[in-house]
């Protein structure tokens, strides 16, 4: 494994799912949820995530040829969506999610809340598809997916150790970093749309490198 590809894929990784982003999605599952269901829900998302990244990132090739998909296009959807969710958090609209019951809280409903911040982050999923299709080779889609599990250990030991501190943060803490992270996650998800369209060669975009 190539130390400076791994290094770089770990970056571009801990960029888009790294624990800045993943605690806040946590932070709201804590104030609900017991310590010991969280740290279940904790293992079985982050399991969860492996699963997908592993899948998504070896198949890569192959999924991008059976459905005709460009890597411009790629970047254009996952930016598209990524805004859309990021646009919610702003405004203070969880989307892709479902209410969650005080008086029951349960690992399904708390694995769903995970789904789009998490689980299969638009953003993530779309660095995983387009990095691991970058070089056709094995070694190079084996040290994406190891960078990409690498980060989602990192998430779950951060998880682990700060639940209770989780826990206690104020409601509206979280709601007020939830619309700052929103903010700037759309810029990131316009920056993805941006280089998409600059790779489809519009006029001008390719200045803003």
């Amino acid at each position: 494994m190539n130390p400076f590809s791994y290094s770089a894929a770990f970056i571009t990784f801990f960029s888009v799912v790294g624990p800045p982003k993943v605690l806040l999605a946590f932070a709201g599952l804590a104030q609900v949820h017991p310590a010991r269901q969280m740290r279940t829900l904790a293992l079985i998302s982050s399991g969860v995530a492996v699963l997908v990244g592993l899948v998504t990132g070896i198949t890569a090739p192959w999924l991008l040829n059976v459905f005709h998909i460009s890597t411009p296009a790629l970047q254009l959807a996952g930016g598209i969506i990524f805004f859309i969710y990021a646009v919610g958090l702003v405004l203070g609209l969880h989307l892709g999610t479902s209410p969650t019951h005080q008086d029951a809280p349960d690992l399904t409903s708390g694995v769903r809340e995970l789904l789009m911040p998490y689980v299969v982050s638009p953003l993530a999923m779309t660095a995983v598809l387009i990095e691991a299709a970058a070089r056709d080779s094995f070694s190079w889609r084996s040290t994406v997916v190891g960078a990409y599990v690498s980060v989602i250990a990192i998430d779950l030991i951060c998880v682990l150790v700060l639940a209770k501190i989780l826990r206690r943060t104020h409601h509206a803490t979280i709601e007020l970093l939830g619309r700052l992270l929103g903010l700037l996650l759309a810029a990131v998800g316009v920056d993805l749309v941006l280089d998409g369209l600059s790779d489809l060669g519009i006029p001008g975009l390719y200045l803003r490198h």
